[in-house]
Formats: C-alpha cells, sequence, structure tokens
C-alpha cells in the first residue's frame, strides 16, 4: 500500500463503531524504517494514533479498538514528525553522496509498518535501505 493511498482514510472504533479520525501523515522512524505513528485529522480528543495501537490497515478503513487509542503527540513522535521529516517530496542521497531522485511516495505493509520501498520520480529504492530523513534529504544506503 502507497501513503498516497492510504491518506485520507477513516480511522474507526471496533468498540463504537464511530469514525474516530482521519489519516493525515505517516510518522517513519528512518532507523527502523517502520511506521510508527499516524498522524490524524477530524479528531475529538487528540492528533496522534501510534501504529502499535492499530488493529487492522484495511483497504477502506483503519480500525482502532477504541478512541482512546487517538493521543496528544509525545516524544520519539514529536522529534519525527513535522516538516523536516516528511519523507515524499524529498531529495534522495546515498550514503556515498548520489543523487538518486525525488520520493514521490512511499510503499508500506499495512500488516505491520514496514517501510517496504521508497518510490522516486525515476525508479524504487528498498526501504530496508533507509538511514535518515532531515530537513535536506532523505539519506539511503548505497547499493
Amino acid at each position: 500500500m502507497r501513503f498516497s493511498e492510504a491518506k485520507g482514510r477513516q480511522v474507526v472504533s471496533t468498540s463504537s463503531a464511530v469514525a474516530v479520525g482521519r489519516v493525515d501523515v505517516f510518522v517513519v522512524d528512518p532507523a527502523t524504517s517502520m511506521v510508527v505513528a499516524m498522524r490524524l485529522k477530524k479528531t475529538a480528543n487528540g492528533d496522534t494514533l501510534m501504529w502499535r495501537d492499530v488493529t487492522a490497515f484495511g483497504v477502506d478503513a483503519v480500525t482502532v479498538s477504541g478512541d482512546d487509542k487517538i493521543t496528544v503527540a509525545s516524544g520519539d513522535v514529536v522529534a519525527l514528525s513535522g516538516k523536516d521529516h516528511q519523507v515524499v517530496g524529498k531529495r534522495v542521497l546515498s550514503t556515498a553522496g548520489d543523487e538518486l531522485g525525488e520520493v514521490t511516495d512511499v510503499e508500506f505493509d499495512p500488516d505491520s509498518g514496514a517501510v517496504t520501498s521508497l518510490v522516486l520520480d525515476n525508479g524504487d529504492v528498498a526501504g530496508s535501505r533507509l538511514v535518515a530523513v532531515g530537513s535536506y534529504a532523505v539519506v539511503v544506503s548505497a547499493d
């Protein structure tokens, strides 16, 4: 699944059958190449859903056990959030100093949250190569 396909997806509580938010931004930890959280919009209580609290990430909706899983971002999520840490739209540099292109999308495993590939304007790079994300670029390991 791609970030662009999942953005805007409803988050539904399985205990109340009520929409508790909508996926807006994915928070990626480059050290693990994993989605660790999602920033949400249209929520009542917070703005963040931790990946570990997702019951399922389906084609039509993301499910959580209850609206109490929607929290205010803290700790590492805050550090990994924000424009400087967003992957999409950044240039990609290898650790060898070569520019590989620009990230147009990200593919991830909806079951585990693992980043499987960075979709570039001129090809793909395996998500396992992700090293760092910063204000200037995304850095991936050289081949």
